[in-house]
């Protein structure tokens, strides 16, 4: 029998606080046992060390991975929502890769770094490469061939990528500070990170839940949510705001992770049906728990050393990907 849709809330946020429990003491350079690990959590000692891998390595990596897989999968299910399109996903719409060119091009040509540097930088790229794609792909237009949005975020993806690559060979002593960007790793996060990814993320995670009874009648068809008297300007500005707020934080703080944006809308769909109020919030738990499993088991798969989390994201994304457009055709 099928679950009442509570209960697979109640599932997803278990299976996230057992991932995120297990991702604090596996596949560690010091021996951690899970008794250690609840130790450190709830009786720190000063002089431990288990404690600090725990507390200053872990818990915030651990977070970290929650919030960013939470903002990739919202703003997929927002601009899947917002284009009518199931292939949607800030990977495949070109904002991933304006992004990260943005932060590249900010990390390797500007002397002067402050907290807002990287995500605004990562805003104005992804805003770019955003709205290339939707005058390219002709999104708005009636009738619009839904295969020429994809092309055209392809070929923006392209050109950021190339860009950003040229960028780095200009640069090359800059460069490696750019890495971490274009493989989407959270190996190095810490709490400066989390300090700073949070508050944009909660904006970004709030705004995308009050936009979901547009969202809903949008997919009604845009005729008849003007009927309804929704305002389809005032909407696609703020949902394509939000989507390039909650891509921004995560790809500041973690890099380019694909894949995210696609796949987990399309598991909240199928878990409790096409609703939005529903699908946003399930849509965060899923989120965070893909990306705090991908990133234990990158840590695990060539122990000890790291492979990064998007390219364990990517061996299960592209297959996906690949399934999605045989179905379309």
């Amino acid at each position: 029998m099928s679950l009442p849709w509570p209960a697979k809330y109640l599932v997803a946020a278990l299976l996230l606080l057992v991932c995120g429990w297990v991702s604090l003491f596996t596949w560690s350079a010091l021996p951690i046992t899970a008794h250690e690990a609840l130790n450190a959590l709830i009786a720190p000692q000063p002089t431990s060390v288990v404690q600090t891998v725990v507390l200053d390595l872990r818990l915030p990596r651990v977070l970290i991975a929650a919030i960013v897989g939470a903002c990739f999968a919202v703003a997929g299910a927002v601009m899947q929502g917002l284009t009518q399109n199931s292939l949607a996903s800030p990977g495949l719409f070109g904002v991933n890769a304006g992004a990260a060119l943005g932060v590249a091009l900010a990390s390797i040509f500007i002397s002067w770094q402050t907290d807002l540097l990287l995500p605004g930088a990562a805003v104005i790229g992804g805003g770019c490469a955003w709205m290339l794609v939707m005058l390219l792909g002709a999104a708005w237009q009636p009738g619009a061939e839904r295969g020429r949005l994809i092309l055209a975020g392809l070929a923006i993806s392209a050109l950021c990528a190339a860009i950003t690559r040229a960028s780095m060979i200009l640069a090359e002593e800059q460069a490696r500070s750019v890495i971490t960007w274009l493989t989407g790793s959270l190996a190095n996060v810490g709490w400066d990170d989390y300090s700073r990814l949070w508050p944009l993320a909660l904006i970004g995670l709030l705004a995308a839940t009050l936009l979901t009874p547009a969202l809903n009648l949008l997919s009604m068809g845009e005729d008849q949510a003007r009927n309804l008297g929704l305002r389809l300007g005032r909407i696609r500005l703020l949902a394509s705001l939000t989507a390039l707020v909650l891509v921004a934080a995560a790809i500041a703080t973690a890099g380019a992770i694909a894949f995210v944006g696609l796949l987990v809308p399309h598991m909240a769909r199928a878990w409790v049906g096409p609703d939005q109020r529903k699908v946003i919030p399930l849509s965060m738990l899923l989120g965070a728990l893909l990306v705090v499993a991908a990133d234990t088991l990158s840590r695990g798969v060539v122990y000890p050393t790291e492979t990064p989390a998007g390219a364990i994201l990517a061996l299960i994304g592209a297959p996906f990907f690949l399934y999605m457009i045989r179905a379309r055709s």
